[in-house]
């Protein structure tokens, strides 16, 4: 089968688009055959061997953490699946993905695809919509009638903790860039705030129960979020390389999300994009050949917001 793999760490021309053997199941294993992956910033992160403390790889290693496609074989003891059934999962970081023909995933991580969308756009759900969902109900217990921020909405996860926040009854404050307020208006935010042109705290006029930071801001601009958030209020943080701060004076908690697989959430997710209209948006699909140019596009940040999946026909 083809794949895209590299042999060493380093930048993105380490990527080779080769010919590799296909994967047989082991136990607990799905073979499955793979109609698209995604391209998530933490595959650019594991290939430069940024991460090899908490995600160590074995090389050659092939990336791709989200997977969509149809179910090949089954390994010794998976049940509840059977070949032909389109599934949708969040692959173990460590461990071969889904920038191939085929993937081995572990029975557990799979959940029946949405049926209202393209299966391979459905690539664009695992990782970003779990964050989300996390970030939101797991960490911050959002409930009707809390307001949220959700500061950098103009990205995958942004659009769809929009959305998620909106369903649930939130009040939704959203910042976005010129590029994609529209399209953050659109996922249903009850103000949208420019940050390149407004200031965000003076624009944030009333406090906030939640604040989402899903932006790459300088630590003063993270540390000053607390102070729109109400006491007994939480942030919850996506950038790992920068720990959230707290505000224990007004019981407000910092929370550092670290996203993990979860095929219940996931079934749930797609749920509501079957019924209840949650949008899963593709920016750009690109074939698997060209994954070397999107990895290198990423490192040049030229790349559109939002998800881009990778399919390998």
């Amino acid at each position: 089968m083809k794949a895209v793999r590299y042999h060493q760490y380093g930048d993105p021309d380490v990527l080779r688009h080769e010919d590799v053997e296909q994967p047989v199941p082991g136990a607990g294993q799905v073979l499955v055959r793979v109609a698209a992956t995604s391209f998530n910033p933490v595959d650019a992160n594991i290939r430069a061997g940024f991460m090899q403390g908490p995600i160590p790889v074995t090389l050659p290693h092939t990336p791709g953490i989200d997977v969509a496609g149809t179910v090949d074989a089954l390994g010794e003891g998976v049940t509840g699946l059977r070949a032909g059934d389109q599934v949708i999962g969040f692959l173990p970081m460590g461990e071969p993905g889904a920038a191939a023909e085929y993937v081995l995933a572990p029975a557990e991580a799979l959940t029946p695809a949405p049926k209202s969308i393209a299966l391979a756009d459905a690539a664009a759900l695992p990782l970003v919509g779990l964050t989300a969902w996390q970030a939101l109900f797991e960490h911050a217990g959002l409930t009707a009638g809390q307001r949220v921020l959700v500061n950098g909405a103009g990205g995958a996860v942004g659009g769809y903790a929009v959305q998620l926040a909106k369903q649930a009854g939130a009040f939704v404050f959203a910042t976005a860039g010129p590029r994609s307020n529209t399209r953050v208006a659109e996922a249903g935010a009850d103000e949208v705030i420019d940050h390149t042109t407004t200031d965000v705290i003076a624009a944030v006029n009333q406090p906030v129960d939640v604040v989402l930071n899903l932006a790459p801001v300088e630590p003063a601009q993270l540390a000053a979020l607390l102070g729109l958030i109400r006491p007994g209020g939480v942030l919850v943080n996506t950038t790992v390389w920068m720990p959230a701060p707290s505000d224990e004076q007004r019981d407000v908690r910092g929370i550092d999300l670290f996203v993990r697989s979860d095929a219940e959430q996931l079934a749930h997710l797609v749920e509501l994009v079957d019924g209840a209209g949650l949008r899963v948006e593709v920016a750009r699909r690109v074939p698997l050949a060209e994954l070397p140019a999107l990895h290198a596009d990423a490192a040049a940040g030229t790349l559109p917001n939002g998800k881009i999946v990778v399919t390998p026909v």
